[in-house]
């Protein structure tokens, strides 16, 4: 039993900062709340994106060192840009898109970045986990304030074009909402890539500047949440009034 719990420790500190991130978040969607079997579905599916990711950053990885050296620019360009930002990012968003693009709840601005999030922060769950038992306790303190928060920050900056994108097809407009789902896949993708790629390099200046840019990043995320949490709206209003109207009339019918 004493070995049980023990073993259990560094899966809970590597859980706490990923379950803070998914109550905040949640609190901030004020509008209309997400049902909470479909939020853990997409914890869920964001987990299945580790397994996912894995494989292909794997196979870029070695497709890569048949060409460059390991210690090259190029390497580290294709690697942290290409094969894991892309991999990472890309399998978070094809699932998020499966489980919830012709979801009825999607009904709300803010819910693509609620959905996203609670994708991207899945998948820092599992990979905290994972790394916590690679690399001890020391990991799980210092990816508390890094690498799960940005998990998160990517996941908010795909869900705001996410939402874009459902904005622009509730309006027929196929060509911004493709525009949209791309950014929505981009964005993160950039970002992840800058966040990996500058983490690699040592000395005093490299780390001022990887850490300029997670705070700075960190910043503009949490500012974009309240900011769309706070101007939340239903992203298709006109259907919303229909179906307070047809609400209200019946309501009187049966009076």
């Amino acid at each position: 039993m004493i070995i049980t719990s023990v073993m259990l420790i560094p899966a809970v500190l590597a859980i706490i900062p990923a379950a803070f991130l998914l109550i905040k978040v949640y609190k901030a969607d004020k509008l209309d709340k997400e049902p909470k079997g479909l939020l853990v579905s997409l914890i869920f599916l964001g987990i299945l994106s580790t397994f996912a990711a894995l494989i292909t950053e794997v196979i870029g990885g070695k497709i890569l060192l048949t060409f460059f050296s390991e210690e090259s620019l190029i390497y580290k360009i294709l690697e942290y840009f290409i094969v894991v930002a892309v991999s990472e990012e890309g399998f978070k968003y094809l699932l998020l898109k499966k489980r919830t693009w012709k979801s009825p709840f999607f009904n709300c601005s803010f819910d693509g970045v609620v959905y996203a999030v609670f994708v991207s922060l899945g998948f820092a769950l599992w990979e905290n986990i994972s790394y916590v038992y690679q690399f001890g306790l020391t990991t799980a303190l210092v990816r508390a304030v890094t690498a799960v928060p940005g998990h998160a920050c990517f996941g908010v900056f795909m869900g705001i074009w996410y939402s874009a994108a459902k904005r622009w097809s509730y309006r027929g407009d196929e060509g911004k909402a493709a525009s949209c789902r791309f950014k929505a896949v981009l964005i993160p993708v950039l970002l992840h890539g800058a966040y990996d790629f500058l983490a690699t390099f040592g000395g005093y200046i490299s780390t001022l500047v990887w850490a300029v840019f997670v705070i700075v990043m960190f910043i503009v995320a949490f500012r974009k949440v309240k900011e769309n949490s706070r101007n939340d709206e239903y992203i298709d209003y006109n259907h919303f009034e229909n179906s307070i109207d047809a609400f209200t009339r019946q309501f009187i019918q049966y009076q």
